[in-house]
């Protein structure tokens, strides 16, 4: 059974810092695509960062390039996504996913089909 365990979420003031973590069991992240994913309640689920460990490639949205990094550590089975100077509109619940194949062709959160709980992120002025 697949398993996604998010981590690392908290609140912070405006200009700090969140590393996320992204923690797999029953599944390997060997050859796949991971997503980073935040959602605020009544809003759509938007991606904020994908990687695919067989590259590995990465891929940023715009108000995440520049300033968030994520990367896998294939040794812990875990993907990471280093925030850095964070934002109010950066709040939100963030959900790692992941599937097979590559990044290139899946780019949206209905492509995902495993999915973590989530972690919340508050950014407070």
């Amino acid at each position: 059974q697949v398993r996604l365990e998010e981590s690392g979420g908290g609140s912070v003031q405006v200009g700090g810092s969140l590393r996320l973590s992204c923690a797999a069991s029953g599944y390997s992240f060997s050859g796949t695509c991971i997503g980073w994913f935040r959602q605020n309640p009544g809003k759509q689920r938007e991606v904020v960062a994908r990687i695919g460990t067989d590259g590995p490639s990465k891929y940023y949205t715009a108000s995440a390039r520049g300033r968030f990094t994520i990367s896998h550590d294939s040794a812990e089975n875990t993907v990471y996504l280093q925030m850095n100077n964070l934002a109010p509109g950066d709040s939100a619940m963030y959900y790692c996913a992941t599937r097979q194949g590559r990044c290139t062709d899946y780019k949206t959160a209905e492509s995902f089909p495993y999915w973590g709980q989530g972690t919340q992120v508050t950014v407070s002025a």
